[in-house]
Order: structure tokens, then C-alpha cells, then sequence
């Protein structure tokens, strides 16, 4: 079957909390909300601190009276100003997005992934892109500002993610050299200047595996914080019988699966969850979009 549409929303595309844009513009408003804030403390390596298998949150005000230039505002829940800050002086149960494969909740889910796709474009922006000069935080930590009053805004990387199949049983799903050796996914790329979404898909099934794709079609997308991406998921169909080609480097091995073998794979469980060494073929965890995608075409 050459067409499917996803089964679910991706997980981290669940947005259970308010974002709150417009608190995001009033000092005043995050001033009078940080009392009874909550705040998630995050290290570089993007882990955060969990009991009894919750994520933990702190009151803000231990982080400072007023709300911090360090800490980024996350949004509301449950009436309560939520707002993250890096600390890597984390101690305890730590654990990271990657890591929690089917053990994590929506709410979970989201306040991690924006925590951590701020935090990581703040790491990176404390001067102006084009003089260089400092900027400070602004918005609650979703803008930068210059003394002069410039402006800037979180970096997102769009990157597209496909799956190729060939209009019937079989799906193409590759595996990159520092994976495990039964590892496999699906085929991604940055999109590029100047540049469609659908061309992007092209360029860079050809560049990685060698083949031509038709049919592009656009399924749905999820934020990925590793550091700042947007991905894109996609499908295509291509002719099993064109030779693969291996012309980047990306990619160590591909081979086409049945849908019979992704099933089989799919219901052995999530591959970051496993103890054993899983079957002939393992997929990516539940946290990626490439999941949801292989999920829904195996049951189309």
C-alpha cells in the first residue's frame, strides 16, 4: 500500500502545555508568577533529575526572588508558571530525553523538549550573529536583545526524515556506522539554502543510498532538541531493484525489509529498552518521529 498516514501524533509533538505567548511579552505578568513557579533543572548533557519515576521540579523562588536571566519561561500548567534552568551540578536518578523510551508521559515530553531546545540556543547565542556584540535575555528567555534593541530568536534546523518504500511490502531502512549492528532507521537530512522540503527529500536519498524517489509526500513533523532541529517526516517510493550506492559516508549498510520483519520488530519493544541483544532488526525508540512513521506504514 504506497499510502498511509501516521497512526499518532509523534511524541514529543504533543503540546499539553500552554506556551503562553503572550505572558512571554509581560515582565510584570512573570514577576507575579514566579512565587509559586516550578523549575526544571537541566544539565549539558540534556538529562534531568527523576524520583520514583517522575521528573522532578523545584519552587523557582530557591533559584532567585525575581525570575532569573538564566532560567527560560516554559509555559502554564495546572495555573502554575513553569521555567527551566542549566545546572550541571545535578546529582541523583539522572536521565535524558533518549533514554526514556516508552516510560515517559506528554507532559514529561514536552516540558523536556523545550527546555532543552532553549537552553541549548542559549548556550550558544550570548552574542549578536552579525556584530558580535552581547545580548541579553528577553520574552522569558524566548528572544535575545542588543543594547540597541535588535532582536533575535531561537535557531531551529529543519531537517527532513523519510520513509522509502516500494508501493507495496517492502521498506528500504538503513543503518549508520556508529550504530549497533542491527540498528536501522530511516534516511535524514538538513534541508539546505535555498531549498524545498521535496527536493531536500531527493538530494539526499540520492546522495546517501543512491536511489531516485517519486511520490514524495509530506506525513507530519516533531521538534528534536538534539540541539535544535524541526523534523520533517516524509514518505517515497523507489524501485527495490536500482543498486544501491553509498556515495557520502553517512550510511554503512541498507537493505530492504518486509513489512512481515518490521512487524516482528516492532513487536519486540523499543530497542533503548532492551537488556538482550533484540532481533534481526531493530528500530528507532518511541521518542522519534521515524518510530511513529515506521509504525504507521507496517500497519497500512
Amino acid at each position: 500500500m504506497s499510502v498511509f498516514e501516521l497512526l499518532h501524533i509523534p511524541l514529543l509533538s504533543r503540546s499539553v502545555i500552554d506556551r503562553a505567548e503572550t505572558v512571554r511579552a509581560e515582565p510584570q505578568a512573570l514577576k507575579e508568577g514566579w512565587s509559586s513557579a516550578r523549575l526544571l533543572r537541566v544539565n549539558r548533557r540534556g538529562q534531568a533529575r527523576f524520583e520514583d519515576g517522575a521528573l522532578v521540579w523545584g519552587p523557582a523562588i530557591e533559584l532567585s526572588a525575581e525570575p532569573s536571566p538564566d532560567a527560560v519561561f516554559l509555559g502554564i500548567a495546572e495555573g502554575a508558571h513553569l521555567w527551566a534552568v542549566r545546572d550541571n551540578e545535578l546529582t541523583g536518578t539522572l536521565r535524558d530525553l533518549r533514554a526514556l523510551a516508552d516510560a515517559i508521559d506528554d507532559f514529561t515530553a514536552h516540558a523536556l523538549s523545550s527546555a532543552l531546545a532553549l537552553l541549548n540556543w542559549h548556550d550558544k547565542a550570548v552574542y549578536h550573529a552579525a556584530d558580535g556584540t552581547p545580548t541579553i535575555v528577553s520574552r522569558g528567555g524566548w528572544s535575545r536583545t542588543t543594547e540597541t534593541g535588535d532582536e533575535e530568536f531561537p535557531r531551529i534546523d529543519p531537517a527532513v526524515i523519510c520513509l522509502v518504500h516500494d508501493g507495496a511490502d517492502r521498506v528500504l531502512l538503513a543503518r549508520q556506522h556508529n550504530w549497533p549492528a542491527t540498528l536501522f532507521s530511516l534516511l535524514a537530512g538538513f534541508v539546505e539554502a535555498g531549498e524545498s522540503l521535496e527536493r531536500c527529500v531527493a538530494r539526499e536519498i540520492r546522495e546517501e543510498v543512491g536511489l531516485d524517489v517519486r511520490e514524495i509526500r509530506y506525513l507530519g513533523s516533531q521538534p528534536w532538541p538534539f540541539p535544535r532541529s524541526l523534523m520533517l517526516g516524509f514518505c517515497a517510493v523507489a524501485d527495490p531493484g536500482q543498486p544501491l550506492e553509498f556515495s557520502d559516508g553517512e550510511i554503512a549498510e541498507a537493505h530492504w525489509f518486509t513489512r512481515e520483519q518490521v512487524r516482528a520488530a516492532l513487536a519486540a519493544g523499543d530497542w533503548s529498552a532492551r537488556s538482550d541483544s533484540g532481533p534481526e532488526l531493530l528500530l528507532p525508540g518511541s521518542i522519534s518521529i521515524a518510530r511513529t512513521i515506521v509504525e504507521s506504514w507496517a500497519a497500512a
